[in-house]
């Protein structure tokens, strides 16, 4: 990234917020802007960051983020001086010039897995505060392994998993267990039902987490071998099996998603969840066949990322940059209810709203770079969940933003 790149923006001022280094040009920065999430969370700032958020674009090509810069002026007239930073996800000294100019990076560039390591590394280096839009259990377990000492040591929080994966889960257990007496041993099952679409990115992503199940496991047995153990206290996600949700109405199909696991390590990290914490999560489908259909679907797509031409072939049918349209996102929807029991109360909740994959993604991710640069939070450096490092002022925001969290039943 060289400085004939940025355009001209704002002048400095001295960094705001607890925990951060001074002197930063900018507060976020959003890199990978004009992919098809990153063009959504660009419009979504451009029309909700407060006054005085100094933020920018940043990517590898120019010229894109010059044409997207001319959307955003569209939207509110003062994005037309909206600053521009050129980098590429595989270039070291350009993703350090980027980490070492904000206080907090939002990024959209994946697989992870091939995108996404220099840039961690860079902010947890620079103290610099980091979100993205991971589902790849492996990037999260490697980038724990490689870099959550250094963030600790430096105060950078390096934040996974800002969108549909997984606040939905992490955030709704955390709503839900706040409901629950405080000191017993709880359980919490997620359930979630959706009638979104993807994007080729999406699909991408997915594919190449799937294909990579030896290197998963790899990365999981190091990261347990460099997590301290709790002491005292169990948390927990299990995969659940398939059944009939009494509580839902529905079948509940296990999800074999990051979902479970980012619950879990919010549970460990945070003793309000109790001694003893499980937590599952499923697909939530009201009629049998559909049932059955969706885990073959599934399973047919776990040995398909398996072969290789039959996995670029899936990719080549959408490609990445590509997605649903404006109209067919307005009519999608999630929901996720949560049945959490513990100390003799059962409580059931719910967190719900629009397009999940892309219109609520990029409202999600938007919202937690903007928590951490500007919210006052609690003290807490290193890898870290939405729940732990933004908890109660995360779910404030995305209230106010129209996501709901309600408590539907107490029994």
């Amino acid at each position: 990234m060289n400085a004939t790149d940025r355009q001209d923006g704002p002048e400095r001022e001295p960094a705001r917020g607890p925990g951060q280094a001074p002197e930063r040009a900018y507060d976020v920065v959003l890199f990978g802007a004009t992919g098809f999430v990153g063009a959504l969370t660009a419009e979504y700032l451009a029309a909700h960051a407060p006054a005085g958020c100094r933020w920018a674009l940043a990517g590898r090509d120019l010229a894109k983020l010059e044409r997207l810069r001319e959307r955003l002026a569209a939207i509110d007239p003062a994005c037309a001086g909206l600053p521009l930073l050129r980098a590429d996800a595989s270039d070291p000294a350009a993703v350090r010039e980027l980490a070492a100019s904000t206080r907090v990076v939002a990024t959209t560039v994946g697989p992870y897995i091939w995108y996404g390591a220099e840039l961690v590394a860079a902010c947890a280096e620079a103290g610099t505060d980091y979100v993205d839009l991971t589902g790849e259990p492996e990037f999260v377990d490697r980038m724990y392994v490689e870099h959550d000492a250094r963030a600790r040591e430096t105060g950078a929080r390096i934040v996974h998993a800002c969108g549909f994966d997984s606040i939905p889960a992490d955030l709704g257990a955390y709503f839900t267990v706040r409901q629950l007496p405080e000191g017993v041993p709880l359980t919490v099952d997620g359930f979630m039902r959706s009638n979104a679409f993807f994007s080729g990115g999406t699909l991408s992503s997915a594919l190449t987490a799937l294909s990579r199940g030896p290197q998963t496991l790899t990365a999981a047995r190091a990261r347990r071998l460099h997590e301290p153990r709790l002491l005292g206290r169990r948390a927990r996600g299990p995969v659940g099996a398939p059944r009939f949700s009494r509580e839902t109405g529905t079948w509940a199909l296990p999800l074999p998603t990051l979902d479970p696991k980012i619950v879990a390590r919010s549970a460990a990290a945070l003793e309000r969840y109790g001694p003893d914490f499980r937590y599952r999560h499923y697909a939530s489908v009201k009629h049998l066949p559909v049932a059955v259909g969706g885990t073959a679907a599934l399973g047919a797509t776990v040995a398909l990322a398996q072969v290789p031409p039959a996995r670029r072939w899936l990719m080549n049918r959408w490609e990445p940059g590509s997605g649903p349209d404006a109209e067919r996102r307005a009519r999608s929807w999630f929901t996720v209810r949560f049945v959490g029991e513990g100390g003799g109360r059962r409580v059931l909740t719910e967190v719900s709203g629009g397009d999940p994959g892309y219109g609520e993604t990029a409202k999600m991710l938007a919202h937690a770079a903007l928590c951490l640069a500007h919210d006052a939070l609690p003290e807490a450096s290193g890898q870290l969940t939405t729940a732990v490092a933004m908890g109660d002022a995360l779910i404030d925001r995305l209230q106010k933003a129209g996501i709901t969290f309600r408590v539907a039943d107490v029994r």
